[in-house]
């Protein structure tokens, strides 16, 4: 199973709150082992072949709606009250993850919502942020990658647009196993860019109360 939050907390896990602080964005390629992402690669695998993954929508409300040339993702929300031993064991964990950043950051966080993501070979999320117009529920994005073995040349990178006041005006952060991406919801557009074959992730959002 996932470790304990105490035992993350380390240079890594420091690393984290410093990136958050000054640049909005962390990345750490450590967070889950080989064992707890193949666990939670395996039961996604298991929602898909029992057909219980379902095509990602956009929009929200009455708006929601499917748009394959924006999303072509395959989603399964998580349920809190009834989560499988590797959903359990990572959301545990962020939920440690959440008390320690209030704690050194006082972002707020309230909540959790997540969703496993698979994504076909070919499949993409277009430019997007996170935050709705109308709902600015959504602080802080993460996205857990569950891809052993990946090589930078299959692609699937999650793209971040740095601003237009930035050294670089993106930077690409490739789908490897046990690697979480954190960044403030309202700041960073982002997209998911195509890959050669299959891509499995878990997204999430710590949320504030509105």
């Amino acid at each position: 199973m996932l470790a304990a939050i105490d035992s993350f907390k380390t240079d890594a896990f420091r690393h984290i709150e410093s990136d958050l602080e000054r640049c909005g964005y962390a990345v750490a390629h450590d967070f889950a082992d080989a064992a707890d992402s193949a666990l939670l690669a395996a039961e996604c695998r298991v929602l898909h072949g029992a057909e219980q993954l379902s095509p990602a929508a956009v929009g929200r409300g009455n708006a929601r709606s499917g748009q394959a040339h924006i999303r072509s993702d395959l989603t399964r929300w998580f349920n809190a009250d009834a989560l499988a031993p590797g959903q359990l064991a990572y959301w545990q964990r962020m939920q440690g993850l959440r008390v320690e950043l209030n704690r050194s950051l006082l972002l707020g966080l309230e909540d959790l919502e997540a969703h496993y993501a698979l994504y076909p070979a070919g499949a993409r999320y277009a430019r997007h942020r996170d935050r709705f117009r109308d709902d600015d529920a959504r602080i802080l994005s993460s996205v857990l990658y569950l891809n052993p073995g990946w090589g930078d040349e299959e692609g699937g990178a999650l793209r971040l647009y740095l601003g237009a006041h930035a050294q670089n005006p993106h930077v690409d952060i490739y789908p490897t196993s046990g690697t979480l991406v954190l960044f403030l919801s309202a700041e960073f557009e982002h997209e998911v860019l195509p890959a050669t074959r299959e891509r499995l992730s878990i997204a999430g959002w710590f949320r504030r109360r509105n």
